[in-house]
């Protein structure tokens, strides 16, 4: 997808963000794991009465106690990882397996934004596609548009480039109605990444040039940390 002439419609947003470009790196999730050891079985023996009913039945009444609370520190642990699973971001290593390439950039989100990227994670996740692919589709519509689901822009768009991954009609993407829909221009661009060999381990610029064909093959590098933070946010709240 030719971008020269779309450069031309967004030229204050084109400066910003190069002056916002800054390298950013972001830590990596660290999870909860172990396992709790269970309740000590060794019994000290009273000076007296060590052999007595009375004192054995005390015994084991306490280490019964100590296993119930063994097993309830246990279930606190479990419950504990189960929570960080569901509510937790993915990993790092999902989301940038081979790390940022290049100066990156970085641009504010208005809410409108920030909804369309709600919009291609839940796409994302709606077509079976992992972590690894929301990331490329975003920063693959960071690049397009800045992540705004764009109209014809009469003689500022290049052709008849539209929506957020700037998708042609013409082209045989869709029509105008349906390449404006962030679920089905997501889809759209998803089917293409799909028939891309290994796309999975490819930088993001490449994967993302092979479906998009542009005039600026490099340029959605730059994209790549903030992608895989908004997804990063994004994809257990989808």
């Amino acid at each position: 997808m030719n971008t020269t002439l779309f450069s031309r419609w967004l030229p204050a947003v084109e400066q910003t963000s190069l002056v916002r470009r800054t390298a950013l790196g972001v830590a990596g999730l660290a999870f909860v794991g172990g396992a709790v050891a269970g309740p000590a079985v060794a019994a000290q023996a009273a000076p007296e009465h060590a052999g007595s009913p009375v004192s054995q039945s005390v015994m084991q009444a306490d280490k019964g106690d100590k296993g119930d609370k063994g097993k309830s520190d246990k279930r606190d642990k479990g419950d504990k990882r189960d929570k960080d699973r569901k509510g937790g971001k993915p990993s790092r290593d999902k989301l940038v397996p081979r790390g940022v390439q290049g100066e990156q950039s970085r641009i504010s989100l208005s809410g409108e934004q920030s909804e369309n990227v709600k919009a291609i994670v839940k796409a994302t996740k709606k077509a079976g596609l992992d972590e690894r692919a929301a990331v490329i589709a975003v920063g693959t519509s960071l690049q397009e548009s800045k992540l705004e689901n764009l109209g014809h822009l009469g003689d500022r768009n290049d052709h008849d480039s539209q929506g957020l991954f700037q998708q042609r009609p013409s082209s045989g993407w869709g029509s105008p109605e349906q390449i404006t829909d962030p679920e089905y221009s997501t889809t759209a661009f998803l089917k293409g990444l799909r028939q891309v060999d290994g796309w999975h381990d490819l930088p993001l610029t490449e994967a993302a040039q092979k479906v998009q064909v542009s005039a600026y093959p490099d340029a959605y590098a730059q994209w790549e940390d903030q992608a895989a933070d908004l997804v990063a946010n994004t994809w257990n709240n989808s």
